[in-house]
């Protein structure tokens, strides 16, 4: 996985600031239609009030910003994933229709980084392994909370955990990008592609039948 590590600033604060005006300038961009291999670091610096060279000190490429607008999907859409415990009080189904419903809406908001994301990890190695890392360690969380879940008694034993895993997570993203590039923000629509990803997960794979 490609280190986007980069040393310690002087000053935290000043550099945050910076880098966020940087991330939110490219997320407008791509809001606009701009393609992101279109997208010069000139016009993106522009955008966010910064010289080009004030770029190159808090990004090392285009690709490393990418990869910043890709982390923070992904994680925010992951982390909301984890807060379901498929054992929690109340109607585990319930609350995994409602984290769907708002991982829906998380894809709704960030739906030009992951056009973005599509289309450089096409042709750079490191974006695309930078993404596929991030779906490896998920994977890896989901597939250990259907292994705790058979151990518990209360997924089946004849589950396959590691191939389930990917069904459910690769399969369930697919889904995901591919309903909200191709249907309009409806909340009627969303709560229906969320209720059948939610039974897909739930019936499929934590609570399929014996």
């Amino acid at each position: 996985m490609p280190s986007i590590t980069r040393r310690r600033p002087r000053n935290p604060d000043g550099r945050a600031a910076v880098e966020a005006r940087v991330l939110a300038a490219t997320e407008r961009l791509l809001q606009e239609g701009v393609r992101f291999t279109d997208l010069g670091v000139q016009r993106i610096a522009a955008e966010a009030g910064v010289a080009r060279s004030t770029f190159y000190i808090h990004f090392r490429d285009k690709s490393e910003l990418l990869m910043r607008l890709a982390g923070s999907m992904r994680e925010t859409s992951f982390d909301r994933v984890r807060e379901w415990d498929p054992a929690g009080p109340g109607d585990p189904l319930e609350a995994l229709t409602e984290v769907f419903t708002d991982v829906i809406r998380i894809y709704r908001t960030y739906a030009p980084v992951l056009a973005a994301i599509t289309e450089v990890a096409a042709y750079d190695a490191a974006v695309r392994e930078y993404w596929a890392a991030g779906f490896e360690q998920f994977m890896a969380r989901t597939e250990e909370a259907l292994r705790a879940e058979q151990r518990a008694g209360r997924t089946p034993a004849n589950l396959d955990p590691p191939a389930a895993t990917r069904l459910i997570v690769l399969g369930g993203d697919r889904f995901l990008a591919h309903h909200v590039a191709l249907t309009p923000a409806d909340p009627e629509a969303d709560a229906a592609a969320a209720r059948e990803l939610a039974a897909t997960w739930w019936y499929g794979a934590y609570r399929r039948p014996a």
